[in-house]
C-alpha cells in the first residue's frame, strides 16, 4: 500500500508545489530573500527533501487516514505535519541566518501546512477512488 500511496502523492505534491513556487510565490521569495538565493537550484537536495517529506506524509498522515477511513484525518494531520516540518526549517533560519525575514517564515509555515493538507487529502481521495 505504501508504494501505491507514494506513487499517487508524488505527482500531486509536484503539481501543487510547482504552482506555488513557480507562479504564485515566485516574486515573493525573490523580493524577500533574493540575495540569499543561489542562481541554480541544487536539484539533488530538492529531490531528497521531497522524497523524505512524502515518506513522512505516508507514514504519519495518509496511511493512518486510510486505515481510519476518514479524510478529515488526512486534512488536519497533514496540515499539522506540514506546519511542523516547515516550521523546523523556517524557525531555524530565523534563529541563525542574518537578516532572515520574519514574513518569509510566517508565509512559508502556512504554505507547508497548506501543501501537506492538500497533498494528504487529495491522495486520500484518489486512493479511495482507486480502491487502494
Amino acid at each position: 500500500m505504501f508504494i501505491k500511496l507514494y506513487v499517487i502523492a508524488l505527482p500531486v505534491f509536484f503539481a501543487v508545489d510547482m504552482l506555488w513556487l513557480g507562479i504564485v510565490a515566485k516574486d515573493f521569495y525573490r523580493a524577500q530573500i533574493g540575495t540569499l538565493l543561489k542562481p541554480d537550484v541544487n536539484w539533488t537536495a530538492a529531490i531528497v527533501f521531497v522524497l523524505i517529506f512524502l515518506a513522512g506524509l505516508m507514514i504519519f498522515v495518509i496511511a493512518p487516514a486510510i486505515e481510519k477511513g476518514t479524510w478529515t484525518h488526512a486534512l488536519l494531520f497533514g496540515a499539522l505535519f506540514g506546519f511542523v516540518c516547515y516550521a523546523t526549517y523556517d524557525l531555524t533560519n530565523l534563529a541563525v541566518t542574518k537578516d532572515w525575514p520574519l514574513l518569509v517564515s510566517f508565509v512559508d509555515m502556512i504554505w507547508g501546512a497548506t501543501l501537506a493538507a492538500v497533498v494528504s487529502t487529495a491522495t486520500y481521495f484518489i486512493a479511495e477512488k482507486l480502491g487502494s
